[in-house]
């Protein structure tokens, strides 16, 4: 099937995607995809771009997710993608960008902002666009992922300024990373830097 050519609008689309995941994903992450679907639906509804490009990223963001290391790094490999060491240290890091992959081949996906939303949702990426951002932030605030103050917090945020609750998110996650000793990867820092300049100077032309 032609790149562009799907109709994602068509609810035989949502049920076979979602048939996909049940062969491939387990239940407890499948309610996690559908928080994000869910949550993704609200803040483009908000800040008043597709909720369809929204939903679609937000349900297929995850389709990687449960791939083995061996396959995520041959999968980025034959797609071109650059392997750095953090990368090969971690490959689950690669599932965002495997999934986009997934989405593209398995669903005919041809949408470069839906396809970019679901590669940049792990590691971020700076500059993002707004769908970008909001698949970004639903997969790290859905309610699922919990009920704390800072959680709280964050959420009201990525309703109120999106740039602000990127840089802010980056850092809740920065520093849950650095207190389990885990890899960072650098792009990881290059998002958080990036929205950070970029809220800061919003602020500054008010």
């Amino acid at each position: 099937m032609p790149l562009n050519s799907i109709n994602t609008h068509d609810p035989t689309f949502r049920k076979r995607v979602v048939a996909w995941l049940n062969n491939n994903v387990p239940q407890s992450r499948i309610d996690h995809i559908l928080r994000v679907e869910e949550m993704a639906i609200a803040l483009a509804k908000h800040y008043g771009i597709s909720e369809q490009k929204a939903a679609d990223a937000g349900l297929m963001h995850d389709l990687a997710k449960f791939f083995k290391p061996k396959q995520l790094l041959k999968q980025a490999r034959d797609e071109g993608i650059d392997i750095d060491p953090v990368l090969e240290s971690n490959p689950h890091l690669l599932h965002a960008m495997v999934g986009a992959i997934v989405a593209r081949d398995e669903f005919g996906i041809g949408d470069r902002n839906v396809l970019d939303a679901i590669a940049d949702h792990t590691l971020g990426r700076p500059g993002m666009n707004v769908l970008s951002c909001i698949i970004f932030l639903a997969d790290s605030l859905e309610p699922g992922r919990g009920d704390s103050t800072d959680l709280n917090t964050l959420r009201k945020l990525s309703f109120q300024n999106l740039d602000h609750a990127v840089w802010m998110t980056c850092d809740y996650t920065i520093q849950y990373l650095l207190h389990d000793k885990k890899l960072i990867h650098p792009r990881a820092i290059a998002t958080r830097n990036w929205f950070l300049r970029s809220t800061k100077k919003a602020a500054v032309s008010r």
